[in-house]
């Protein structure tokens, strides 16, 4: 494994960014329009299958960044376990698993023409899943920044990270503000992330809570091609809207969109970035993921600092 330590981090710690929780392989069925007409039998092109799911695409993107990345997280001992590992591998991430009893997380994403998907995520983790504290807590130490992904075992780190006095960020995706399992997450991570299209109309005030209830430094709002939207502690109660990047070629697949907006931002906020520069340097990465399939368009740190003020 080569020296992973970021040229722009202070030097002290061992990994710019922690990410835990949220490995699987996606498999990718291109259709012509979505929703998909029913039928007994619908015939696509050709069907890929992409190790990647969102803390992998974390892990690989921001690495691909120049970022120093750990990676923890359980996987099963089977084929696509193993293609989890490949891929972190070639993309030099540093990636330490505990096996899974259930095996490794499968996900089905139908992507149309236009790069719009939409993804069906298996829930295999038993409920009992925990991660032991002696594996995770000498990396909590040893890390700049903490991303969790929304499974359930990784929000018994919180109280960890909080004594730890590292900041930790979270995606909850699509989100509605209602349901109970991204709640805790949103409420008690420092940098949230969420789609704007969970919770529709909502989404302000959805915003608001978060700020209102939580501990969140900031909340941000991704709406795709529309932009995103960013809401702060210190800042205005509306959303401040971060425009769209347009992307540098054709749109080919938006898997993987949310995840590098999610490395750009953090890319930013690392290096002492304002939170409006770390939004559209996301905005950037997002764009930039589009024109390629799967999590296969990472973005280099000279590509998302170029033109950036």
């Amino acid at each position: 494994m080569a020296d992973q330590r970021s040229d722009d981090g202070p030097g002290r710690a061992a990994h710019d960014v922690l990410v835990v929780g949220g490995s699987g392989v996606d498999t990718v069925v291109r259709v012509d329009s979505l929703p998909v007409p029913l039928a007994d039998s619908v015939d696509v092109s050709a069907i890929h299958e992409w190790p990647g799911h969102t803390g992998g695409n974390v892990a690989l993107g921001c690495r691909a960044l120049g970022l120093a990345v750990k990676f923890l997280d359980f996987v099963g001992d089977d084929w696509t376990g193993e293609q989890v590992r490949l891929r972190l591998a070639e993309g030099d991430v540093d990636f330490e698993a505990l096996i899974s009893p259930a095996g490794t997380r499968r996900a089905v994403n139908l992507v149309e023409r236009t790069g719009r998907r939409m993804s069906f995520r298996d829930s295999r983790d038993p409920a009992d899943l925990r991660m032991p504290p002696s594996f995770y807590r000498p990396h909590l130490r040893a890390a700049r920044h903490v991303h969790l992904s929304v499974v359930d075992f990784a929000r018994h780190l919180f109280d960890d990270i909080e004594e730890s006095g590292v900041p930790v960020s979270t995606d909850l995706h699509g989100w509605d503000g209602l349901t109970e399992p991204q709640r805790e997450f949103a409420l008690r991570a420092d940098l949230v992330f969420l789609s704007a299209t969970g919770a529709g109309g909502r989404i302000a005030s959805v915003m608001k809570e978060i700020l209102r209830e939580g501990r969140a430094e900031a909340v941000v709002a991704t709406a795709g091609a529309g932009g995103s939207y960013l809401m702060t502690r210190e800042g205005s109660r509306t959303p401040r809207p971060i425009a769209a990047t347009v992307p540098p070629g054709p749109v080919v697949d938006s898997n993987g969109a949310g995840d590098a907006y999610v490395c750009g931002f953090l890319y930013g906020r690392l290096a002492g970035r304002s939170l409006e520069e770390s939004a559209a340097l996301g905005a950037r990465a997002g764009a930039y993921a589009c024109t390629g399939q799967g999590p296969s368009a990472l973005i280099g740190r000279d590509d998302l600092l170029a033109g950036a003020r």
